[in-house]
């Protein structure tokens, strides 16, 4: 069922598998060549940058050997439908079911991402010191110690946020050469990708249909079939906010008080929706133009 292409130039091998729909989650396959079943795969892609630095990027540098766990990656940013189905609830400014939710913080969003694991029975990525995921969870609404050393199982294999790496090269649709790349996800013209400031909020009031978040999967899509990579709402990644080195984890910042933010917004002019700029906010934080999407390691 999946077709099987091999970049045989790059340090390693990717194969973009048809689109799984589950649950109306649509997921997109990406996995290491070789022997053995890639469906069930779960080691890393390796993927070093010594060689092959992009030029504007602050995670692929030269002397930074940076791992992509995640094989499986939606080609949407979570829906309002999508978040309600696990959370029971709705926080969105812009309402609308295939709209992106938004107003959701870093907490929420791994709130989400081990409740669905564990409603489709999946194995959780996500511990908090004295949070049982399974029942009704209290979600700080300002900064919290405790969920600020949440720590993150890679290898599970259920939902999680993307590293700030995984998701650079997601929206770079897999290519870590500077050869073909666009300064937005899937395009060097910013409107044919990306609802932004100038075709989503410039001009517009509040009772514009234009006006704010639009339905996933309305602009062109990337070459990995991804959408909304550029624009629509900024989404959360794993990674403190901080300064990257060579020695840099793959992870990111050790610590730090923001988490990073990618990909800009309905109202984020043209540069802040580039796949190199960095953003980043609390952890507590929700805002009308905040949302995310969710990657897994194993199928």
């Amino acid at each position: 069922m999946f077709r099987r292409h091999y970049e045989k130039e790059l340090v390693f091998c990717m194969v973009l598998g048809g689109v799984l729909v589950a649950c109306a989650l649509s997921l997109l396959l990406l996995s290491c060549g070789g022997g053995g079943s890639d469906d069930e795969d779960a080691s890393p892609a390796i993927v070093s940058s010594v060689s092959n630095a992009i030029t504007g990027s602050s995670v692929f540098i030269d002397g930074r050997t940076v791992t992509i766990w995640a094989r499986w990656c939606s080609d949407h940013e979570v829906t309002q439908a999508e978040y309600q189905s696990v959370m029971g609830s709705n926080p969105s400014y812009f309402s609308g079911t295939n709209k992106p939710v938004e107003q959701v913080s870093w907490y929420d969003a791994i709130t989400y991402c081990n409740k669905r694991s564990l409603k489709e029975g999946l194995t959780p990525c996500y511990t908090v010191s004295g949070v049982n995921f399974s029942g009704s969870v209290s979600v700080p609404i300002s900064n919290n110690a405790t969920w600020n050393e949440a720590d993150c199982n890679f290898s599970a294999n259920g939902y999680r946020l993307p590293t700030e790496a995984e998701w650079e090269y997601f929206a770079r649709g897999g290519n870590i050469t500077n050869s073909g790349q666009t300064d937005y996800s899937g395009s060097d013209i910013i409107g044919n990708v990306a609802w932004y400031y100038e075709n989503a909020c410039s001009g517009l009031t509040s009772s514009d249909t234009n006006y704010g978040t639009h339905p996933v999967k309305t602009k062109a899509k990337n070459s990995l079939n991804l959408y909304d990579m550029s624009g629509n709402v900024c989404e959360w990644c794993w990674d403190w906010y901080g300064s990257i080195s060579a020695s840099t984890l793959s992870t990111g910042a050790s610590s730090g008080s923001s988490r990073v933010l990618h990909g800009g917004s309905w109202n984020s002019d043209a540069p802040r929706c580039s796949v190199a700029y960095r953003g980043y906010d609390y952890p507590a934080t929700g805002l009308r133009y905040i949302g995310f999407r969710v990657v897994r390691s194993a199928q």
